[in-house]
């Protein structure tokens, strides 16, 4: 294409990734402007958003909020980790991009795509890769098998969600408590009563591991937990109802302002919505969940959602804890049955009160392939700031 300055569109190099159940464009830090107006408008032109019609035709986000998600990617300047790693949900249908909070999914194909880029060295047959998430401060590992020096691809690992089977890769989030408010239990309780618009006084478990969420019983929103995403999407004001209790909890944890969940901070925290497991489910399975994130209701369960419900399932007197299956091991792997199947994660937790509750790790497995590499274009008339 024409390198004339006036050419209509700007190439910028991106790598299109899949990791766990979510899709993602990637960038290297040095390929993009400092963190401003007119990153963001480049970052918002490349997915397609602002999009009334949630669609996101004219770019790479596919209308959904497991598909509308980038990261930022650079060598990072901390002794103790590899890489730094931002990650950036775009909103659909507002020029809005959130950078609080992370998505353990994205998370996994973080490690994969470093060695790829080389931008980290490996030998042997194993990949060991020690990510600083700049949203929360965070240190993730991710441990998965190398071939010829690259990511392993085939394997027997089957994730729900995604065809076919792969690799798998361990992403071990270390001290994952209080990932966005700087606490585990950002009120100090394992349960209480919060005031929505929607629904009234409802009783939550309010948690930040990795990711916030609110955790509350299907049967308090009159659902009997097992009713599908499009089910709860075509629920009539259901979700603008829940929409109303994440803003309550946003502000009651201390995310952000009222206004602001209202308007830039529309993704935190993550809504589980939790019922029992009965007797038609899997004797493994501890919970059921249905998980609402940035307005939709999830095809599956977020890995940074999935990995807090895991941990108050731990909680003496949560939500999660007072309807959940509990294994008589208390150390065994935890199942989180979701529409798309099953996640598994195993949560190392010390204390169970909430006066002396403590994350020291929680760990899970997912798969993830570099999908498409090159450059993305960017419309010129839609960057704001200079070009």
């Amino acid at each position: 294409m024409p390198s004339d300055h006036l050419s209509p569109q700007i190439p910028l190099r991106a790598v299109f990734m899949r990791g766990g159940t979510s899709r993602a464009l990637f960038f290297r830090a040095e390929d993009l402007p400092e963190a401003g107006l007119t990153r963001d408008s480049m970052i918002l032109a490349a997915m397609g958003s602002p999009d009334p019609n949630k669609r996101q035709l004219d770019g790479m986000g596919a209308g959904t909020s497991s598909t509308s998600k980038i990261a930022i990617i650079a060598k990072s300047s901390r002794d103790d980790a590899d890489i730094d790693y931002t990650f950036g949900q775009v909103s659909i249908d507002a020029p809005v991009i959130s950078y609080k909070g992370n998505c353990g999914n994205i998370s996994s194909a973080v490690g994969p795509y470093a060695v790829e880029e080389g931008l980290v060295n490996t030998t042997g047959d194993q990949a060991i890769v020690r990510i600083h998430n700049t949203n929360t401060g965070k240190i993730i590992v991710a441990r998965f098998a190398l071939q010829n020096g690259l990511p392993k691809l085939d394997g027997d690992f089957a994730l729900d969600g995604v065809a076919g089977t792969g690799a798998p890769i361990a992403l071990s989030f270390l001290e994952p408590g209080g990932s966005s408010t700087g606490k585990t239990l950002p009120t100090g309780k394992a349960s209480e009563l919060l005031e929505t618009d929607g629904f009234g006084a409802i009783e939550v478990s309010l948690i930040d591991v990795s990711n916030p969420i609110a955790c509350v019983r299907a049967s308090d929103l009159g659902l009997t937990g097992r009713e599908s995403p499009a089910g709860i999407t075509a629920s009539d004001g259901l979700l603008d109802r829940i929409e109303t209790l994440r803003i309550s909890a946003a502000v009651r944890m201390g995310i952000c302002s009222r206004e602001e969940a209202q308007t830039s901070v529309r993704n935190l925290p993550q809504i589980a919505i939790v019922s029992p497991p009965t007797n038609d489910d899997s004797a493994n399975i501890n919970i059921v969940v249905r998980m609402i994130s940035t307005g939709q209701a999830h095809a599956s369960s977020p890995i940074t959602g999935g990995m807090c419900l895991a941990a108050t399932m731990r909680l003496t007197g949560s939500v999660a804890h007072q309807i959940a299956r509990h294994n008589s091991v208390t150390d065994q792997p935890l199942t989180i049955a979701h529409p798309s199947g099953t996640l598994v994660l195993d949560a190392d937790i010390t204390g169970t009160t909430a006066d002396d509750f403590t994350v020291n790790s929680v760990t899970v497995f997912r798969s993830a392939r570099r999908l498409m590499q090159g450059e993305v274009m960017i419309p010129r008339h839609r960057i704001t700031g200079d070009a």
